[in-house]
């Protein structure tokens, strides 16, 4: 039943995005942490506070952005949930939508996601954002992770997740046009992206509008 509540609405989506689609609209899929899998938008971590979801997609659509993004409820397995926004992409793609305009960002689990839609879509022309989403123990844990587009890696200092993804670029096999890696430092661990931050969200806003200098 979650898989086919899940299937209409990408579905839904995209027959509204198509009625109302501009030719120079860029789109942003948002897939949000775990915590917000098995709890409800205002309850707290015990550690970080709410995580600010319908706030961090505010944040992209006032810079224009057509975004998409769902709460996803339960602790669901990323590589299938992956399967589902790869579907979706290639239906954007098929009614027209230049895959570069196409931008999948991902915070923590979300992340994750992210980078299995990377691996399974294979198309060195999208856009990915992975956010506090890499340890070193991932190339080991996660083999099957490869990495594919044009891929801006955010990651904090105090996070146990902040360290460089380098060693994941380096062994994937497709192609990367772009690559860049912001390292921030806001003392807020793991915390950080529970929060529309500038630190994180600027870049992420000029990565998916193709500034892949960040300047």
């Amino acid at each position: 039943m979650k898989k086919a509540v899940l299937i209409s609405f990408f579905l839904s989506t995209i027959f509204l995005f198509s009625c109302g689609k501009q030719d120079d609209e860029r789109v942003i899929f948002f897939l949000h942490n775990r915590f917000l899998e098995e709890h409800g938008l205002n309850e707290s971590h015990p550690e970080f506070g709410r995580a600010e979801y319908n706030e961090i997609l505010a944040e992209f659509e006032k810079s224009g952005f057509k975004v998409i993004s769902e709460k996803r409820n339960g602790n669901v397995n990323a590589r299938e949930y992956a399967v589902t926004i790869v579907s979706q992409i290639d239906s954007l793609i098929s009614i027209g939508t230049e895959p570069e305009k196409l931008t999948i960002v991902g915070t923590s689990k979300g992340g994750y996601i992210a980078q299995y839609v990377s691996t399974l879509a294979n198309n060195p022309e999208l856009n990915f954002v992975f956010v506090a989403s890499f340890s070193n123990s991932d190339l080991e844990n996660i083999p099957e992770i490869n990495y594919c587009g044009r891929i801006l890696t955010i990651f904090e200092k105090t996070d146990p997740f902040g360290v460089s993804a380098v060693g994941r670029k380096e062994s994937s096999t497709c192609i990367i046009n772009h690559f860049k890696e912001v390292e921030l430092n806001t003392g807020l661990g793991h915390g950080f992206l529970f929060q529309p931050l500038k630190e994180w969200i600027e870049p992420t806003i000029q990565w998916a509008s193709g500034n892949y200098e960040l300047k």
